[in-house]
């Protein structure tokens, strides 16, 4: 198809065209709508807050990040509610949370025994903090999969039968598979994708940052979702898009391609932006701002970690809505 150009009115790119792609299971994106972003996708607006720390029984630090939503009503034979909403404090000593609700419009409902996995697991580990939950629905082995990091130079896999408890099962990344002089590989979030020439059915999106102090959007593969390799240079760098930092990256599919929505910040805040990087991720195709963040309050010039899904048809992004580490859990909708 025709590539958009930062030239373009994004607002009259592809406005007849159809939005396909994963299903909320695996935290992408299907359904037919009117166009406005880059690449077709649906245009998203601020609907509300879903989550604010002040309102939460768990709150150590006041702030909370990266959520992920999973529908898991056709998944369980009993769920808490019809969504589960993932979410955790950054700082220590972070903890990994769940809440739950009938609509992803909200409301939820914060999990009495948060958080479901902390910073000691004897004995498995012992950390300063763990947090960034993304959780993947595993057809093949109907189990829930959290990826979560703790700390920042570990990513770790814990698993699930119910979404609720877990059990720890292994490190799947570290710095030290990455070059010299990566000082944190976290933020990882996985998707069911076949990439053939790698033998890999999942795919890995995380960020690295390294001594310059710059991060990055890297990239790994799997067979099996546990066992990964690991692409040495970045699907995405910051100096590509005029960033000071990239991060927090989704995949999302439609047209037969494949896109990685992420976080831009510059000196403060930040848009979404969208990358073209093929089904079989050998593109670089920059479109640019995804979603553009509101000055005004939640956002207050910055959204972030997106997660995707559609109920009834209508897509939704589930984000962090304003400055790090003093925002909320918003929603927005097609």
């Amino acid at each position: 198809m025709q590539e958009p150009q930062f030239g373009l009115d994004r607002r009259m790119f592809l406005r007849t065209t159809a939005v396909t792609g994963a299903a909320l299971a695996l935290g992408g994106l299907s359904t037919p709508s009117a166009s406005a972003a880059p690449g077709g996708f649906s245009d998203y607006t601020y609907v509300r807050t879903l989550l604010t720390p002040s309102q939460l029984k768990y709150n150590p630090t006041g702030e909370i990040i990266f959520p992920t939503v999973r529908g898991v009503y056709d998944k369980l034979a009993s769920p808490l509610g019809r969504y589960y909403l993932y979410y955790a404090p950054h700082d220590a000593p972070g903890g990994i949370c769940l809440a739950y609700g009938d609509s992803l419009e909200g409301p939820f409902t914060e999990y009495p025994a948060n958080p479901i996995v902390s910073n000691k697991w004897d004995p498995h580990y012992s950390v300063s903090h763990v947090s960034s939950p993304h959780v993947l629905w595993n057809a093949d082995a109907k189990e829930f999969w959290l990826y979560f990091h703790g700390e920042n130079t570990t990513t770790r896999l814990a698993r699930s039968k119910d979404g609720v408890h877990f059990w720890y099962d292994k490190v799947v990344l570290s710095t030290s598979v990455m070059p010299s002089g990566t000082t944190e590989t976290s933020y990882a979030r996985v998707f069911r994708h076949d990439l053939p020439a790698h033998g890999a059915r999942y795919v890995m999106l995380f960020m690295l940052n390294n001594t310059t102090n710059h991060r990055d959007i890297c990239w790994g593969w799997s067979a099996d979702g546990r066992n990964w390799a690991f692409d040495q240079t970045p699907l995405v760098r910051h100096s590509d898009v005029g960033a000071v930092n990239v991060g927090g990256p989704h995949l999302l599919t439609r047209g037969g391609s494949a896109y990685v929505v992420y976080n831009k910040v510059k000196e403060s805040g930040g848009d979404l932006m969208i990358t073209e990087v093929g089904t079989d991720f050998s593109r670089r195709n920059h479109l640019g701002v995804f979603y553009d963040s509101h000055s005004t309050a939640p956002e207050n010039g910055r959204a972030a970690a997106p997660s995707f899904g559609t109920e009834h048809g209508v897509p939704y992004m589930v984000y962090e809505a304003g400055e790090r580490l003093a925002g909320s859990i918003a929603v927005a909708r097609s």
